[in-house]
């Protein structure tokens, strides 16, 4: 979520001093190009993270950046730290992982209170749209992207009790 908004205001930056491919470089959104050569599912990769580091998930990205493809899965430990897993998104091996200083965690416990879906059951639901390349717990669902050959990228929003799935029309 933090990361969103720091990835927003870098393209908005960098578009205003007309730095339009420093833009999309720095967005790392090139879950399009990373999503073909992934064997992985968000649900395998979350299940890597999670053997790796305990907690629960509250999201997974299929990111293509200057490290090269990898799911980065974001954990929230029963301590509230907060961990981001890199996982090879070919063998689904874990590559590393991180404390990282992220101070929604109040918000993300109150969120995770008022659902009974996990994030590997999200993607689950949204799965049935396309391969799913991201999903992230909001205050009321959780996000997913899903990608299909030849077609642009589709966001839906799953209901976080019933896991009704729902396009997102923002």
């Amino acid at each position: 979520m933090k990361r969103n908004i720091v990835i927003a205001a870098v393209t908005a930056a960098a578009l205003a001093v007309g730095g339009t491919a420093t833009a999309l470089a720095a967005s790392g959104d090139d879950d399009d190009a990373a999503a073909p050569s992934a064997k992985v599912t968000a649900s395998e990769a979350i299940a890597a993270a999670l053997k790796d580091t305990p907690g629960t998930a509250v999201s997974a990205e299929l990111d293509d950046d200057e490290g090269g493809a990898a799911w980065e899965v974001d954990v929230l430990a029963p301590d509230d730290t907060w961990h981001s897993v890199r996982v090879d998104p070919v063998g689904g091996k874990v590559r590393g992982s991180y404390a990282d200083d992220e101070d929604d965690a109040v918000e993300i416990r109150a969120a995770l209170k008022h659902t009974t879906l996990t994030a590997t059951e999200a993607v689950e639901a949204a799965s049935a749209k396309g391969r799913v390349t991201s999903v992230d717990l909001d205050d009321a669902a959780w996000e997913a992207e899903t990608h299909t050959k030849g077609e642009p990228e589709h966001e839906w929003l799953v209901d976080t009790r019933s896991g009704k799935l729902t396009a997102d029309d923002d």
